[in-house]
């Protein structure tokens, strides 16, 4: 296929909606340049090493497999190609800090009953969470089959007729074709009311719920259809790409580079110049970038705001202040002396009323009190992100975008969180810390030039899902795309590679 031959692209940002629409506009025959703020390649996805240990800067679950092996089919490869998978068992475990709700009526595989604060893990095996939860809650065992039923046919049906195929007008949503593909799917109402239609216990509806934390949203403002996700976890799975996430960034600049595309890092953009045919990407590095198209996975807000002059903007700043921005985070990378048992790979530490933490995210901003947080242990799973003898860990609190993260909040914050951790999952960390590495709001804006700090880009609350999210194609400036969370589909690593997809197809329609 080579309907681009001819044509250059300057691709601003190595994230994964970059990649995706860099590999996509190279098999189509274009000349494609990327040029990356950074040193790597990955966005987000970057990778920090210390004295010996490696650590995924920012995603670290890999989900959707399907997601990656039909974006590598496209080119006749596959993913082990480039990396290798390994199933987590389990998929994660969970800390009840205490015990709200009826307790467990009897034992169950994969639960440890707690008088401070009961342990759950979730596996591959259905019939063990099914114990799990009729043990909570009876009859929540086959609840949850019916639950998993409804997220399976709304995620078969909206990924191939709603997140693969972009619908950016109103009027593609009058396709009489929609209604037999919609029928049956939960569209409406929040992801609150419809957990509440299956699960009474409120444990229960958090093991449902934390998914949300991927995208960035809260349980009464996230829209039911995203029960799709727990068909990615329970159904799916969670894997461990060899060498982390910034593995499978450095897997899809390697299979770029086959096709062709050329790679500056260390290269930020200042400035975008001209229109179709005739642009030219300003660069603090050695050399500017000439292409006949422009396509960003830079922070969309940053793109407008900062690179592009007043009259070949779509959005005004008003625009960019009115938005719900997904959380922030604040990142402690440490590397530890010892195993920190009982943690699993993917470790999460929630509250029993986590209305709080996201209020003081989404409502009244502030550095929650009583956080809900998620701890990453690769090392459990890969001995080369971690010396012998020790353990690599990251934890991540959900914040606020746009806190005042001031050296003195932060001191404060990381004990608090080291505090927590101790007292609600018995791992005491304080005395063996050989590395530790902070990243925080600041940061995000920094690094990423992100707005206020966010760590994913737009919430998908009801008025920002689908044709709500700014457009793949520029209305102000013939020539110039979008892609990345900022776009549709929106948040995560898969809908990134995605959104890389239909830009790229916007680019061919368009030439």
């Amino acid at each position: 296929m080579n309907a681009l031959s001819g044509q250059s692209v300057a691709v601003i940002g190595a994230g994964f909606g970059g990649l995706s629409t860099a590999c996509y506009l190279a098999d189509a025959g274009a000349d494609v340049t990327v040029v990356e703020k950074n040193e790597q390649v990955g966005g987000r996805a970057s990778a920090l090493e210390r004295d010996g240990f490696t650590f995924d800067m920012g995603p670290s679950w890999y989900l959707m497999p399907d997601v990656f092996e039909r974006f590598f089919a496209d080119f006749d490869r596959e993913p082990s190609e480039y990396y290798s998978l390994e199933r987590l068992d389990p998929h994660y475990r969970i800390f009840f800090k205490d015990n709200a709700g009826r307790r467990p009526g009897r034992d169950a595989p994969g639960l440890d009953v707690n008088a401070d604060g009961d342990v759950v893990d979730v596996t591959p095996d259905r019939e063990q969470v099914k114990e799990v939860f009729d043990a909570y809650e009876p009859g929540a065992g086959d609840r949850l089959d019916d639950y998993l039923a409804q997220a399976k046919e709304n995620y078969e049906v909206g990924m191939e007729h709603f997140v693969y195929e972009d619908r950016p007008r109103i009027r593609d949503w009058l396709d009489p074709d929609l209604a037999e593909y919609a029928r049956g799917l939960t569209l409406l109402g929040s992801m609150q009311d419809h957990v509440e239609n299956y699960f009474d216990h409120p444990k229960l509806q958090q093991i449902m719920q934390y998914t949300l934390v991927f995208l960035g949203g809260a349980p009464n403002t996230t829209p039911a259809l995203y029960n799709l996700m727990s068909h990615v976890d329970f159904n799916l799975g969670v894997y461990y790409p060899e060498g982390g996430m910034s593995g499978v960034a450095d897997g899809i600049a390697e299979l770029a580079e086959e096709l062709g595309v050329e790679f500056r890092t260390d290269h930020p953009v200042t400035k975008i110049h001209g229109y179709r045919g005739g642009f030219k990407v300003e660069t603090s590095g050695e050399t500017d970038v000439l292409a006949d198209v422009v396509v960003s996975d830079a922070d969309y807000a940053h793109t407008e705001q900062e690179l592009l002059p007043p009259e070949k903007r779509q959005y005004d700043a008003d625009y960019w202040k009115s938005r719900t921005y997904a959380p922030s985070a604040f990142l402690l990378y440490l590397g530890v002396e010892g195993d920190v048992e009982p943690l699993a790979h993917h470790t999460l530490v929630l509250p029993s009323d986590w209305e709080e933490h996201f209020g003081q995210i989404f409502d009244d901003p502030a550095w929650p009190d009583d956080p809900a947080y998620y701890l990453c242990v690769p090392s459990k799973t890969d001995d080369a992100v971690a010396p012998d003898g020790h353990s690599n860990l990251f934890a991540l609190v959900p914040v606020a975008p746009g806190l005042d993260d001031t050296p003195e909040v932060r001191d404060e914050y990381r004990d608090l969180v080291l505090d927590d951790i101790a007292r609600n999952t018995g791992v005491d960390l304080r005395d063996r810390i050989v590395v530790e590495e902070r990243f925080s709001v600041s940061e995000f804006a920094e690094r990423y030039n992100s707005y206020q700090g966010t760590a994913l880009g737009l919430a998908h609350t009801l008025r920002q899902t689908s044709l709500f999210r700014p457009p793949h194609r520029s209305t102000a400036l013939d020539g110039l795309y979008f892609t990345g969370a900022f776009t549709t589909p929106g948040i995560g690593v898969p809908m990134c590679l995605i959104s890389g997809e239909i830009t790229a197809d916007y680019v061919l329609e368009d030439a």
